[in-house]
């Protein structure tokens, strides 16, 4: 499960059942802690033997440290000291292992009661501190769920992703938002749940559109009574809790009913909910009959990548799949990828009642116990060998295939981009790291400096950033000022958070010290990328890119390319000029793929920066309309943030709401509700 245990000698596996009498030494006995050159494989299997004489004999939690601080690899034990103690053996590691052991500079532990727990707070450390010798999760973005709400009179069904705050039942999870949003469509067709806020609600005085089409009750203008529409919204939660056959049966019997008594507009009624439930259970594809909740896993490996593709099946039906690609050493088994993958996965995910996976691996039955203690009820982890099951995970292996050859044949044609791009800005290397700089404000105003990354796999979302400019000194729409001030604050940062020595370009010892890199680049893949940038890129013209290389050589930076991007005439695109400095300003051919490839930069940024940018404008409208309300000073708007916590959860509260946060009185409640919703309308 730790990804690493299988690397090591087959004796080693057998630590937990050794004496201490057997433990390896160092170099006969040897301490070379103070001897050998620190980042050498003696000097960290020194370290690794004097930090095993404080480790506990009790199962637990080991963090293995560089000397920057970082951790290279989270890993649990039945026994700390006894799996510790393995990885100082002279021999049987492979190059992996041996540059881990020796790039150790500390290690800490955490005991825990049983293996079990160690296994969850394994899994919980790796997603949290992603060190680069584990198996990682590359996308950890949250999964969409359905919620019907339980704190109104009339629930609520909407969608919902994050932190499961609103008291509710949340039902999912769903592949993507696309597939929630269809499902709700055809549930508020079968059951006719509101969809609208609760300040829509409060403010209703005649039924909506969704009402005219047919999916929705409308109990806001009374259009149907209390208990008939807490009815539908029972027989809602039955459908998505599992129990959708009694309730087809139900509408069944309901329809039969309503027909024989010639009540033909109720029994149409009927008809047409029985026939959005069907076309939910139709369009799902294939289908578990046999397993009403279960999460499929299946995993294909080629070209040193791994994928791993994930299907949801709830209430039997599939509920939608996803591809992951997680970070992991080439030479790991697929096994040890799924394992160590899974535990990640259902770190802050609910688990159904059974896991069905493509690979056997070591851990399977411990990683069942620890998901069944973790979720109160109890999970199934299997290998289906025949049958229905066998069937899916025979579809999901499928996809996966298919997925990976995608991810392959895009992989190879980024390497082919960036290739081109290394030979066009006269780089040494294809980038790995390009960061692309833009401004966004409107005369000055609300001004937001962005940044965003991509490299060999694509767009980096997580490792965006957006910087508020907050120097008071610049002129309105001073983009120069603006470029500097988001270039210097950057790489301030990067300079304390990841220093590196400052070697002038060229020379004998620059050479060998990027000759190491490369090597070591070459070694670990993508494992343990550098947090500077092979390139960086300027939305503008010559003056930004002087701005730029002043910024940066006043930092004392001066091997990091720069380029800057100007518009062609009237803004076309197509027409754009590279600033490089040294080099005479330069176009690409039209219809080069690598110009397409530098707008997709350049218009990301773009994105990014503008949507920022709308975001700060308005919240600032928010606040400055809030404190424009007559009677709303400094004092109640405090009192309202505090109460209600955002701008936003003021403008969707109700009169009932407004008038229950201190020093709020009726007449006060009824303006700011007026305000708001006088204002959208």
């Amino acid at each position: 499960m730790n990804g690493l245990k299988k690397d090591l000698d087959p004796e080693i596996d057998l630590a937990d059942d050794e004496d201490e009498a057997t433990l390896p030494e160092v170099d006969g006995g040897v301490d070379l802690g103070e001897e050998a050159p620190v980042g050498t494989l003696a000097a960290g299997r020194a370290i690794i033997l004097a930090q095993a004489k404080h480790a506990p004999a009790s199962p637990g939690v080991y963090r293995m440290i560089d000397t920057a601080g970082e951790v290279l690899y989270v890993g649990k034990a039945k026994s700390i000291k006894k799996r510790i103690l393995a990885y100082a053996r002279p021999t049987g590691h492979d190059t992996r292992i041996i540059r881990m052991i020796a790039a150790t500079s500390a290690i800490e532990f955490i005991s825990t009661r049983t293996e079990t727990e160690a296994l969850l707070l394994e899994a919980n450390l790796i997603k949290r501190l992603r060190p680069r010798f584990n198996v990682l999760m590359r996308d950890d973005k949250s999964f969409p769920y359905i919620l019907i709400t339980r704190d109104h009179a009339a629930p609520q069904i909407l969608k919902h992703r994050g932190a499961r705050n609103r008291p509710g039942d949340y039902f999912g999870p769903f592949a993507s938002v696309w597939a929630v949003t269809r499902t709700i469509t055809a549930l508020q067709r079968a059951f006719l749940i509101r969809s609208c806020s609760d300040a829509v609600y409060e403010s209703r005085t005649r039924p909506c559109l969704l009402h005219q089409i047919k999916r929705c009750s409308a109990p806001c203008t009374g259009e149907i009574a209390h208990g008939d529409y807490a009815e539908l919204v029972r027989e809602a939660r039955a459908f998505l809790s599992g129990k959708s056959q009694a309730v087809r049966e139900e509408m069944a019997v309901e329809m039969e009913k309503a027909s024989e008594a010639l009540d033909f507009e109720r029994a149409a009624i009927y008809r047409d909910r029985l026939a959005a439930l069907s076309a939910i259970q139709t369009q799902q594809g294939v289908n578990l009959r046999s397993v009403e909740d279960a999460d499929v896993f299946a995993i294909h490996q080629a070209g040193g990548y791994s994928c791993v593709q994930v299907f949801f099946f709830r209430t039997g039906q599939n509920w939608g799949n996803r591809a992951y690609f997680p970070k992991a050493d080439r030479a790991l088994p697929a096994a040890d990828v799924l394992g160590a993958f899974i535990a990640q996965f259902y770190d802050d995910k609910p688990c159904p009642h059974s896991v069905l996976v493509s690979d056997d691996f070591a851990e399977r039955e411990l990683l069942a116990e620890a998901l069944s203690a973790k979720n109160d009820h109890k999970v199934e982890v299997m290998v289906p060998l025949r049958g229905e099951k066998k069937d899916v995970i025979d579809h999901a292996l499928a996809n996966a295939r298919e997925a990976l050859g995608r991810k392959l044949a895009e992989s190879s044609s980024q390497q082919k981009l960036l290739q081109a791009l290394a030979e066009a800005f006269g780089l040494n290397a294809p980038p790995r790291r390009i960061e692309v700089y833009d401004n966004s404000h409107i005369q000055g105003t609300n001004a937001v400096g962005a940044m965003i990354v991509a490299g060999p796999e694509g767009f980096r979302k997580n490792q965006y950033r957006k910087f508020n400019i907050r120097s008071t000194e610049l002129a309105p729409g001073d983009d120069y000022g603006m470029m500097r001030e988001v270039l210097s604050r950057r790489f301030k940062r990067l300079i304390d958070e990841a220093p590196r020595s400052k070697l002038e370009n060229g020379g004998v010892l620059a050479a060998a010290v990027n000759a190491v890199d490369n090597a070591l680049r070459a070694l670990t893949a993508d494992d343990a990328e550098s947090p500077w940038p092979d390139l960086v890129l300027i939305d503008g013209g010559q003056g930004q890119l002087t701005a730029a290389a002043d910024t940066l050589a006043s930092l004392g930076i001066s091997d990091v390319p720069l380029a800057a991007i100007a518009k062609g005439p009237d803004r076309d695109a197509g027409r754009e000029t590279f600033f490089v400095a040294g080099r005479t300003p330069f176009k690409l051919p039209p219809r080069d793929p690598l110009l397409y490839f530098i707008e997709r930069l350049r218009d990301e940024a773009h994105r990014f920066a503008v949507g920022s940018h709308r975001q700060r404008r308005k919240r600032d409208i928010r606040e400055a309309g809030l404190q424009e309300i007559p009677g709303i000073g400094p004092t109640r708007k405090r009192a309202l943030l505090h109460h209600f916590g955002t701008l936003k959860a003021i403008e969707r509260a109700s009169l009932t709401d407004l008038a229950q946060v201190p020093g709020i009185n009726a007449e006060t409640a009824r303006k700011i509700y007026d305000f708001f919703h006088e204002s959208a309308n």
